[in-house]
Protein backbone atom coordinates (compact mmCIF):
# COMPACT_ATOMS: atom_id res chain seq x y z
CA UNK A 1 0.00 0.00 0.00
CA UNK A 2 1.53 3.50 -0.84
CA UNK A 3 1.34 5.80 2.20
CA UNK A 4 1.29 9.75 1.66
CA UNK A 5 3.33 11.82 4.53
CA UNK A 6 1.90 15.31 4.92
CA UNK A 7 3.43 17.92 6.45
CA UNK A 8 1.56 21.24 7.94
CA UNK A 9 2.83 24.64 9.42
CA UNK A 10 2.20 28.26 10.08
CA UNK A 11 6.10 29.30 9.85
CA UNK A 12 8.40 26.50 9.14
CA UNK A 13 9.65 24.75 5.90
CA UNK A 14 8.12 21.50 6.06
CA UNK A 15 9.26 20.87 2.61
CA UNK A 16 13.07 20.91 3.79
CA UNK A 17 11.55 18.40 6.58
CA UNK A 18 9.81 16.14 3.82
CA UNK A 19 12.75 15.98 2.00
CA UNK A 20 14.56 14.79 5.25
CA UNK A 21 12.16 12.36 6.15
CA UNK A 22 13.12 8.28 6.55
CA UNK A 23 11.94 6.19 3.60
CA UNK A 24 10.53 8.78 1.16
CA UNK A 25 9.57 7.70 -2.27
CA UNK A 26 9.31 9.70 -5.32
CA UNK A 27 8.90 13.68 -5.57
CA UNK A 28 7.87 16.05 -3.30
CA UNK A 29 4.66 18.26 -3.51
CA UNK A 30 4.40 21.69 -1.96
CA UNK A 31 0.83 22.78 -1.33
CA UNK A 32 1.48 25.84 0.35
CA UNK A 33 -0.02 28.67 -0.01
CA UNK A 34 -2.05 31.62 1.99
CA UNK A 35 0.09 31.55 4.87
CA UNK A 36 0.03 27.79 5.47
CA UNK A 37 3.34 25.37 4.23
CA UNK A 38 1.61 22.32 3.33
CA UNK A 39 4.31 19.35 1.81
CA UNK A 40 3.61 15.79 0.94
CA UNK A 41 5.65 12.47 0.09
CA UNK A 42 5.01 9.53 -0.75
CA UNK A 43 6.77 7.03 2.13
CA UNK A 44 6.94 3.78 3.16
CA UNK A 45 5.71 4.48 6.57
CA UNK A 46 7.07 2.32 9.67
CA UNK A 47 8.04 2.78 13.09
CA UNK A 48 11.04 4.30 11.79
CA UNK A 49 9.27 7.05 10.31
CA UNK A 50 6.87 8.09 13.32
CA UNK A 51 9.80 8.05 15.91
CA UNK A 52 11.18 10.42 13.59
CA UNK A 53 8.30 12.48 13.10
CA UNK A 54 7.80 12.43 17.16
CA UNK A 55 11.46 14.04 17.09
CA UNK A 56 11.56 16.58 14.84
CA UNK A 57 7.81 18.16 14.29
CA UNK A 58 7.61 19.63 17.78
CA UNK A 59 10.70 22.05 17.40
CA UNK A 60 9.30 22.77 13.38
CA UNK A 61 5.71 23.33 15.00
CA UNK A 62 4.62 20.81 12.16
CA UNK A 63 1.46 18.87 12.07
CA UNK A 64 1.90 15.57 10.68
CA UNK A 65 -0.18 12.58 8.82
CA UNK A 66 0.54 9.49 7.81
CA UNK A 67 -2.50 8.31 5.17
CA UNK A 68 -3.32 5.67 2.44
CA UNK A 69 -3.16 7.08 -1.29
CA UNK A 70 -5.95 5.83 -1.70
CA UNK A 71 -9.61 6.53 -0.66
CA UNK A 72 -8.55 10.29 1.03
CA UNK A 73 -11.43 12.44 0.77
CA UNK A 74 -13.38 11.25 3.23
CA UNK A 75 -17.44 11.38 3.56
CA UNK A 76 -18.36 11.62 6.97
CA UNK A 77 -16.64 14.09 9.44
CA UNK A 78 -17.20 12.36 13.01
CA UNK A 79 -15.72 14.40 15.66
CA UNK A 80 -15.20 15.05 19.37
CA UNK A 81 -17.02 18.16 20.83
CA UNK A 82 -14.91 19.81 24.05
CA UNK A 83 -11.84 21.03 23.47
CA UNK A 84 -11.50 19.59 19.91
CA UNK A 85 -14.44 21.86 17.78
CA UNK A 86 -14.33 24.21 20.88
CA UNK A 87 -11.64 25.07 22.99
CA UNK A 88 -13.56 24.56 26.04
CA UNK A 89 -14.74 21.35 28.43
CA UNK A 90 -18.27 22.45 29.16
CA UNK A 91 -18.60 20.83 32.36
CA UNK A 92 -15.44 22.23 33.93
CA UNK A 93 -17.15 25.17 32.82
CA UNK A 94 -19.81 24.67 34.00
CA UNK A 95 -18.96 24.06 37.54
CA UNK A 96 -17.49 27.27 37.21
CA UNK A 97 -20.73 28.47 37.70
CA UNK A 98 -20.94 26.33 40.94
CA UNK A 99 -17.72 27.36 42.36
CA UNK A 100 -16.39 23.57 42.03
CA UNK A 101 -14.41 24.25 38.65
CA UNK A 102 -10.84 22.96 40.00
CA UNK A 103 -12.62 19.78 41.64
CA UNK A 104 -14.27 19.15 38.57
CA UNK A 105 -11.31 19.48 36.35
CA UNK A 106 -9.23 17.11 38.04
CA UNK A 107 -11.86 14.70 37.58
CA UNK A 108 -12.49 15.60 33.30
CA UNK A 109 -8.05 15.45 33.18
CA UNK A 110 -8.13 12.21 34.81
CA UNK A 111 -11.08 10.64 32.74
CA UNK A 112 -9.70 12.05 29.18
CA UNK A 113 -6.09 10.13 30.30
CA UNK A 114 -8.12 7.18 30.85
CA UNK A 115 -6.97 6.86 34.25
CA UNK A 116 -11.22 6.54 35.39
CA UNK A 117 -13.86 5.04 33.93
CA UNK A 118 -15.50 7.70 31.89
CA UNK A 119 -19.23 6.66 32.78
CA UNK A 120 -18.24 6.91 36.55
CA UNK A 121 -16.34 10.32 36.51
CA UNK A 122 -19.34 12.21 34.54
CA UNK A 123 -22.09 10.69 37.21
CA UNK A 124 -19.63 12.17 39.55
CA UNK A 125 -19.06 15.53 38.50
CA UNK A 126 -22.69 15.96 37.21
CA UNK A 127 -23.95 14.89 40.95
CA UNK A 128 -21.83 17.85 42.00
CA UNK A 129 -23.75 20.20 40.24
CA UNK A 130 -27.00 19.22 41.97
CA UNK A 131 -29.26 22.77 42.60
CA UNK A 132 -27.49 24.71 40.08
CA UNK A 133 -29.95 27.02 38.59
CA UNK A 134 -30.57 26.25 34.70
CA UNK A 135 -29.65 30.04 33.79
CA UNK A 136 -26.14 29.07 34.35
CA UNK A 137 -26.10 26.85 31.27
CA UNK A 138 -26.94 29.85 28.82
CA UNK A 139 -24.60 31.47 30.82
CA UNK A 140 -22.06 29.35 30.29
CA UNK A 141 -23.05 28.69 26.43
CA UNK A 142 -22.78 32.60 25.81
CA UNK A 143 -19.98 33.37 27.90
CA UNK A 144 -17.30 30.66 27.34
CA UNK A 145 -17.94 28.70 24.56
CA UNK A 146 -16.16 29.47 21.78
CA UNK A 147 -15.21 27.57 18.42
CA UNK A 148 -11.54 26.03 17.78
CA UNK A 149 -9.82 27.67 14.75
CA UNK A 150 -10.56 26.29 11.57
CA UNK A 151 -13.66 24.38 13.14
CA UNK A 152 -15.98 26.55 10.46
CA UNK A 153 -14.05 25.24 7.69
CA UNK A 154 -13.05 22.16 8.02
CA UNK A 155 -17.05 21.47 8.25
CA UNK A 156 -18.18 23.62 5.86
CA UNK A 157 -15.22 22.13 3.18
CA UNK A 158 -16.17 19.04 3.83
CA UNK A 159 -20.18 18.86 3.17
CA UNK A 160 -19.73 21.46 -0.15
CA UNK A 161 -17.70 18.06 -1.32
CA UNK A 162 -20.44 16.40 -0.35
CA UNK A 163 -19.61 14.89 3.38
CA UNK A 164 -21.83 14.47 6.25
CA UNK A 165 -20.80 15.42 9.54
CA UNK A 166 -21.97 14.66 13.03
CA UNK A 167 -21.08 16.30 16.64
CA UNK A 168 -20.72 13.26 18.77
CA UNK A 169 -19.97 13.86 22.84
CA UNK A 170 -19.74 12.43 26.02
CA UNK A 171 -20.80 15.76 27.36
CA UNK A 172 -24.40 17.22 26.77
CA UNK A 173 -26.73 18.00 24.25
CA UNK A 174 -27.66 21.36 25.96
CA UNK A 175 -24.47 22.60 24.50
CA UNK A 176 -23.75 20.28 21.49
CA UNK A 177 -26.93 20.99 19.81
CA UNK A 178 -25.74 25.26 20.13
CA UNK A 179 -22.03 24.23 18.46
CA UNK A 180 -23.33 22.34 15.95
CA UNK A 181 -25.23 25.13 14.61
CA UNK A 182 -22.11 27.49 15.23
CA UNK A 183 -19.90 25.04 13.33
CA UNK A 184 -22.25 23.76 10.86
CA UNK A 185 -23.09 20.38 11.64
CA UNK A 186 -25.77 18.35 10.29
CA UNK A 187 -26.65 16.33 13.48
CA UNK A 188 -24.88 15.81 17.21
CA UNK A 189 -25.25 13.14 19.79
CA UNK A 190 -24.74 13.53 23.41
CA UNK A 191 -25.88 12.93 27.19
CA UNK A 192 -28.49 14.59 28.64
CA UNK A 193 -28.55 16.61 31.52
CA UNK A 194 -31.69 15.96 33.94
CA UNK A 195 -33.47 18.90 35.83
CA UNK A 196 -36.70 19.74 37.63
CA UNK A 197 -37.22 22.83 35.72
CA UNK A 198 -35.38 25.56 38.12
CA UNK A 199 -32.17 23.59 38.74
CA UNK A 200 -30.00 20.34 37.74
CA UNK A 201 -30.76 17.18 39.55
CA UNK A 202 -27.38 16.10 39.65
CA UNK A 203 -28.21 13.06 37.24
CA UNK A 204 -27.70 12.23 34.24
CA UNK A 205 -29.88 10.67 30.91
CA UNK A 206 -29.53 6.94 30.49
CA UNK A 207 -28.03 5.43 28.83
CA UNK A 208 -24.50 7.50 28.92
CA UNK A 209 -22.92 8.21 25.84
CA UNK A 210 -18.98 7.09 26.08
CA UNK A 211 -16.46 5.74 24.39
CA UNK A 212 -18.28 2.42 22.87
CA UNK A 213 -21.38 5.21 21.92
CA UNK A 214 -18.86 7.18 19.82
CA UNK A 215 -18.05 4.00 17.96
CA UNK A 216 -21.48 3.33 17.56
CA UNK A 217 -22.27 6.54 16.04
CA UNK A 218 -19.24 6.29 13.23
CA UNK A 219 -20.82 2.82 12.58
CA UNK A 220 -24.11 3.80 12.64
CA UNK A 221 -23.47 7.12 10.56
CA UNK A 222 -21.40 5.11 8.18
CA UNK A 223 -24.37 2.54 7.61
CA UNK A 224 -26.62 4.87 6.81
CA UNK A 225 -24.95 6.53 3.68
CA UNK A 226 -23.96 2.95 2.14
CA UNK A 227 -20.46 3.72 3.47
CA UNK A 228 -17.66 2.09 5.98
CA UNK A 229 -15.37 2.89 8.40
CA UNK A 230 -12.70 3.66 6.28
CA UNK A 231 -15.33 6.23 4.76
CA UNK A 232 -14.75 8.29 7.44
CA UNK A 233 -12.53 10.72 9.17
CA UNK A 234 -12.68 11.05 13.19
CA UNK A 235 -11.30 13.73 15.52
CA UNK A 236 -10.89 13.69 19.16
CA UNK A 237 -8.65 14.20 22.04
CA UNK A 238 -9.54 12.23 25.39
CA UNK A 239 -9.00 8.67 26.28
CA UNK A 240 -13.59 8.04 24.84
CA UNK A 241 -12.17 8.89 21.67
CA UNK A 242 -9.97 6.24 21.17
CA UNK A 243 -12.46 3.60 20.01
CA UNK A 244 -13.79 5.95 16.91
CA UNK A 245 -10.12 7.10 16.31
CA UNK A 246 -8.87 3.93 15.65
CA UNK A 247 -11.81 2.39 13.74
CA UNK A 248 -12.30 5.54 11.17
CA UNK A 249 -10.40 5.53 8.05
CA UNK A 250 -8.67 8.77 9.09
CA UNK A 251 -8.29 9.26 13.05
CA UNK A 252 -6.81 12.30 14.05
CA UNK A 253 -5.94 13.39 17.44
CA UNK A 254 -6.25 17.36 18.18
CA UNK A 255 -4.59 18.25 21.14
CA UNK A 256 -5.13 15.06 22.48
CA UNK A 257 -3.55 13.23 25.51
CA UNK A 258 -0.41 11.07 25.34
CA UNK A 259 -2.79 8.10 24.93
CA UNK A 260 -4.53 8.83 22.11
CA UNK A 261 -1.84 10.54 20.31
CA UNK A 262 0.11 7.25 20.69
CA UNK A 263 -2.48 5.43 18.94
CA UNK A 264 -2.71 7.38 15.60
CA UNK A 265 -0.69 8.66 12.68
CA UNK A 266 -2.54 12.03 12.12
CA UNK A 267 -2.35 14.39 14.79
CA UNK A 268 -2.74 18.42 14.63
CA UNK A 269 -0.82 19.76 17.90
CA UNK A 270 0.38 23.28 16.03
CA UNK A 271 -1.73 24.16 12.72
CA UNK A 272 -5.41 24.50 13.41
CA UNK A 273 -8.31 22.35 12.58
CA UNK A 274 -7.68 23.02 8.56
CA UNK A 275 -4.76 20.61 9.02
CA UNK A 276 -7.72 17.36 8.78
CA UNK A 277 -8.66 18.67 5.61
CA UNK A 278 -5.05 18.53 4.45
CA UNK A 279 -4.67 15.50 5.56
CA UNK A 280 -7.29 14.59 3.02
CA UNK A 281 -5.55 15.88 0.06
CA UNK A 282 -7.39 19.23 -0.04
CA UNK A 283 -5.46 22.26 -1.47
CA UNK A 284 -5.44 25.95 0.17
CA UNK A 285 -7.61 26.78 -2.83
CA UNK A 286 -10.68 24.72 -2.27
CA UNK A 287 -11.03 25.31 1.67
CA UNK A 288 -14.70 27.08 1.87
CA UNK A 289 -14.96 29.77 4.92
CA UNK A 290 -11.29 30.33 5.30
Amino acid sequence: MTLVLTLVSHRSDVAQLAKAAPGGLGDLVDRSGSGLRIAERDVAGGAELVNWLEAKTPEAAADWAITPKTNRRKRLLISDMDSTIIGQECLDELADFAGLKAEVSAITERAMRGELDFEGALTQRVAMLKGLALGALEACHTERVRLNPGARALVATMKAHGARSVLVSGGFRYFTSRVAKMAGFDADRANTLIDDGATLTGAVGMPILGREAKLTALLEETAALGLTADDAVALGDGANDLDMIRTAGLGVAYHAKPIVAAETRARIQHTDLRAALFFQGYGVGEIVGG
